[in-house]
């Protein structure tokens, strides 16, 4: 399984998306620094995800969160929340 993440920054408010077939494990290295944009704006949270049967399912979701209508269809349904 395959999942798409946003994550928002508790410092900057940044969000971030990516893909992942463990969420857990993403989370922790994206907090611990080892991902290079992202320790710059450590702590993360997990705001949103979809899971996926593959990985090119998971990928175009991704793509699409990171275009300017997927960026707005986020901002709608994470501000609804």
């Amino acid at each position: 399984m395959w999942f798409v993440y946003v994550l928002k920054s508790q410092k900057s408010s940044h969000r971030y998306v990516g893909m992942t077939q463990s969420l857990e494990r993403r989370l922790e290295e994206h907090n611990s620094g080892k991902s290079k944009f992202t320790s710059g704006h450590i702590p993360w949270s997990l705001l949103y995800h979809e899971s996926f049967g593959t990985s090119l399912e998971a990928r175009q979701r991704e793509k699409y969160f990171k275009s300017t209508a997927g960026r707005r269809f986020l901002d709608r349904i994470l501000t609804a929340t």
